[in-house]
């Protein structure tokens, strides 16, 4: 696995939703590399632990990455104050991301809250062949519509409380596509029930699914226990480093 450790410039900073930033940052060697749904491992000022953010765009052009993450704690906090200019401490890319097939000819794309920005790669890639499922507790939470939109793809909004789009679960519109034709693939990032739901229904309906876990992590590089999560090859269970073997997973090697 090949990564860099720098401070990159950050070129654009906005805030997207309540507690939601969104950084672009000028990093080509990292550009370079990078795969839909890696991460980014930073440090925030005054912390030992780094914390992981996956990358939500990829432009090899302009040699740049955008990650959009929630203040979830100090840590979190700490990386927001961060401002256009500024230099952001990066360990990337990190992690097993997506497998892109560009023979499949319809995929479902979903993303639970603040799991929803891996997915956009993969809007950007499958353009038109794809459609993406997003869920968010209520409006005020809900991120990335227009960018999912201007990729061609279809898009289908879910708010638990219905202040926008569709009143329910992402799983019900994932169900319906998944009757109404044949789904080459399935790849989904959020809550770890969403993602159990997603991988039973992808499997009912005989879909390819890859799942992208959320977890935990000390090091970013396999070198520490942290991140890990019981997964199965060949009927044989064992622990897998989410921050190397994943965050992506095929959904039936997940021990759910």
């Amino acid at each position: 696995m090949k990564y860099t450790q720098g401070k990159f410039q950050i070129i654009k900073k906005n805030v997207i939703a309540k507690e939601i930033y969104c950084f672009e940052i000028l990093c080509p060697e990292i550009a370079e590399i990078a795969t839909p749904g890696q991460f980014v491992h930073i440090r925030a000022n005054g912390f030992t632990l780094r914390r992981p953010v996956s990358i939500c765009e990829i432009n090899k052009a302009k040699g740049t990455l955008k990650i959009v993450f929630e203040v979830r704690g100090d840590g979190t906090a700490e990386i927001a104050k961060l401002n256009v200019d500024s230099l952001i401490d990066m360990l990337a890319p990190l992690g097993h991301g997506f497998t892109l097939n560009p023979e499949f000819k319809k995929v479902a794309l979903i993303g639970g809250g603040i799991g929803t920005p891996p997915m956009l790669p993969l809007a950007q890639y499958y353009g038109e062949k794809a459609s993406v499922i997003t869920g968010f507790r209520s409006a005020d939470a809900v991120i990335l519509q227009n960018e999912f939109k201007a990729s061609g793809a279809e898009t289908v909004l879910c708010t638990d409380d219905g202040t926008m789009g569709i009143k329910g679960f992402v799983t019900e519109p994932l169900e319906n596509i998944l009757k109404n034709g044949s789904v080459d693939a399935v790849y989904a990032c959020g809550p770890m029930p969403m993602l159990k739901a997603i991988a039973g229904l992808a499997d009912k309906y005989g879909s390819y699914c890859e799942i992208s876990l959320e977890e935990r992590m000390g090091c970013g590089i396999g070198a520490c226990l942290v991140c890990a999560c019981k997964t199965k090859k060949n009927d044989e269970e064992y622990f897998a480093h989410v921050c190397k073997e994943g965050p992506v997973f095929k959904a039936e090697e997940v021990v759910w």
